[in-house]
């Protein structure tokens, strides 16, 4: 003797509940595109930076020692408000775009240097304060540099020493 109660008893089917949810879901994909994107920026900026790099700047020219110009070092006096006498040792090179401009570079270097006087000498201590000072200083070196030699001759001013005392 068999019920409709009986057929209705039958253990149903156990339906578990989703391993993620929705929102879940969604959050872990836009994670995945995000990290995929900032891979594939990260190897085209790697691989492309290089690529503009070089054609910029010939395999052998920048960086490498002969494209380097030894400045003597400079004591400077610098203003002072109070009086006392302050002092500046400076020593830089100057970079050149290429092997030749340093012959360029090595050639003008006492005008250079007459060029540099004025500026360092009108320096106050304070104008010395911080990293944005040596970026500053840096820029106008470069500057006064391709007032004399020209606009791109020298492109950058590696600072070894700077000394206020």
């Amino acid at each position: 003797m068999t019920t409709e109660f009986e057929e209705d008893d039958a253990p149903a089917e156990i339906v578990k509940p989703p391993r993620f949810s929705k929102k879940q879901k969604i959050i872990a994909a836009v994670g995945a595109l995000a990290l995929l994107g900032g891979s594939v920026g990260a190897i085209l900026m790697i691989f492309g930076g290089e690529e503009q790099g070089e054609k910029a700047h010939p395999a052998g020219e920048e960086g490498g020692e002969e494209n380097l110009v030894d400045v003597p070092p400079m004591v400077i006096n610098l203003r002072s408000n109070d009086g006392q006498s302050r002092f500046l040792k400076l020593r830089f090179l100057l970079v050149a775009a290429s092997a030749g401009d340093v012959e360029a570079i090595e050639g003008q270097l006492p005008l250079i240097i007459d060029r540099y006087q004025p500026f360092l000498r009108e320096l106050r201590p304070e104008d010395l304060a911080g990293s944005a000072a040596v970026y500053r200083i840096k820029e106008e070196l470069i500057l006064r540099a391709a007032d004399i030699v020209g606009k791109g001759v020298v492109t950058n001013v590696l600072i070894q020493d700077m000394i206020q005392q």
